[in-house]
């Protein structure tokens, strides 16, 4: 079996989203190993050496962070640490997400600055290649002490609490460790905010969205192609030089790709009696573009939080220093998810617009794309769901980054909201899916209205869409279709195909 390596290289976002979808088994470098040893060996060695305090090494947390707690009782100070702050509510992360999680806690911890014990890594590594995934729960962190809560939630099953789900099942975490013959980690000093410190909930979100947000970028631009003939819109506003001078990167990549899948169409070659097409189809590379160039942004900020280290204290075994600072703050994310959230949803809203245009009973096409409108409603409302999903969106990206509330006797007087940011996202991504079916449901019936073929990309598109949605000759139980048409571009659409 393919095995990835934890090493001191930079890891991708596309690497991990390869890991996470191949199943491939993630293990630690001997150079890994050897880090996490160093720095836990420095750290009992200062620990034992030295009457100072030490935050959240011998000292309590947050506004506790001066009480000095007595070498006899550390282990216990983390594991109530990790008890204490397991106390999430609402609806569950997503068992990919949380698999995620663990693979993003693993990454931080095995570069040697936060204290962690080997056994506590790949312990880490055992639920992840195992599929042994923690029950985390959405709501709970502030992002910006880390993700304290729903970290704490995924540390719980390694020292044999809390609940996990495996093998389709949601089980005490204890069961499971016995079923493997594995004791319950105990903690030492630190580690218990080593595991909960850090922006792996925010991350693990946040890199899901991203490698939606650049799958649903080609599907929707793909897609408004296919709306533009369907519309018998015109060519020119794709063409280079009109793009170039513009000089925005995102844009010409969009009119690029426009070309691209429109390369040899008969129906956009065709003339054309209206001089010019309305914003929604015409203006595709300016607002395709601008998402473009958020969604490459807020990859590049995710991607660098994947490979920091996001814990608290950090400890610098070769120059004898542990310092207590805020690499836990979840800021960079909360402004990026929130900004990721933006340009997805004018993707979905210029999609609407596109549906309702194509509805229109304009430019040859019958009203509501239905033979008979009048005894037919054809499709009338799914372009009231499409504005319905577009208008939640819009309330959705009322930024979460804008927002604080003070914590913990005011220690902790400025906090992200980053993971009110992430839960958010992941809304607006898979509202953007049930748009984008909806379009490609329009886009492909209006087609079946034109006389003249598009381009040999999109024609196949459209074949490979009619094998599971089928052309509407009249009013049809519309749910099921939808449901079928979204199903299609998540899973079966290739993008740029």
């Amino acid at each position: 079996m393919n095995k990835f390596i934890i090493n001191d290289s930079w890891v991708t976002l596309d690497q991990i989203d390869l890991v996470l979808k191949s199943g491939t088994q993630v293990v630690l470098s001997e150079e890994a190993k050897e880090r996490i040893l160093h720095c836990r060996a420095y750290l009992d060695d200062k620990v034992e050496r030295h009457d100072s305090l030490i935050y959240g090494v011998n000292t309590g947390f947050g506004s506790l962070c001066n009480t000095a707690i007595s070498p006899g009782d550390l282990e216990q100070l983390q594991r109530n640490l990790v008890l204490s702050h397991a106390c999430g509510m609402g609806e569950e992360v997503p068992a990919e997400l949380v698999k995620r999680m663990l693979l993003l806690k693993a990454l931080g911890l095995s570069q040697g600055n936060s204290g962690a014990q080997l056994e506590t890594v790949e312990r880490l590594l055992f639920f992840f290649n195992k599929d042994i995934l923690p029950v985390v729960y959405q709501q709970g962190s502030l992002g910006a002490s880390g993700d304290l809560s729903p970290l704490a939630h995924l540390s719980l099953p390694i020292l044999g609490e809390g609940e996990v789900n495996y093998l389709g099942k949601k089980r005490p975490a204890v069961e499971v460790l016995k079923q493997f013959h594995l004791e319950p980690i105990k903690l030492r000093s630190k580690e218990g905010l080593a595991l909960l410190n850090g922006t792996q909930f925010m991350s693990a979100y946040g890199s899901h969205a991203v490698s939606n947000a650049r799958n649903l970028w080609t599907k929707f631009t793909t897609i408004g192609a296919l709306s533009l003939e369907g519309y018998d819109g015109r060519l020119n506003p794709f063409q280079a030089n009109v793009n170039e001078i513009r000089r925005q990167k995102g844009q010409i990549e969009a009119a690029e790709l426009m070309r691209e899948v429109l390369n040899g169409s008969e129906m956009i070659s065709r003339p054309k009696e209206h001089v010019q097409d309305p914003y929604s189809f015409r203006c595709i590379p300016q607002v395709h573009g601008a998402s473009k160039d958020a969604i490459d942004y807020c990859a590049t900020i995710l991607e660098r939080e994947i490979n920091a280290v996001t814990d608290n204290p950090t400890v610098f075994p070769d120059e004898d220093d542990v310092v207590s600072a805020g690499n836990f703050h979840g800021q960079p994310l909360a402004i990026s998810m929130d900004f990721l959230a933006i340009a997805l949803s004018e993707l979905a809203s210029i999609s609407e617009r596109r549906v309702y245009k194509l509805i229109s009973g304009t430019r040859g096409l019958p009203p509501f794309l239905v033979a008979e409108p009048g005894l037919n409603s054809g499709f009338m409302i799914p372009q009231y769901t499409a504005a319905s999903i577009v208008s939640q969106n819009k309330q959705l990206c009322t930024p979460a980054s804008i927002d604080t509330i003070d914590s913990s006797n005011g220690q902790e007087d400025h906090v992200s909201m980053g993971a009110n940011a992430a839960t958010k996202l992941f809304r607006v991504v898979e509202n953007c899916y049930s748009v984008l079916g909806i379009e490609l449901m329009n886009a492909s019936q209006a087609m079946d209205f034109r006389k003249e073929k598009s381009s040999e990309s999109l024609e196949k598109l459209r074949a490979q869409y009619r094998e599971h949605v089928p052309f509407v000759q009249q009013d049809v139980y519309s749910h099921e279709l939808m449901k079928k048409s979204v199903e299609f571009v998540k899973n079966q659409m290739h993008a740029g195909s």
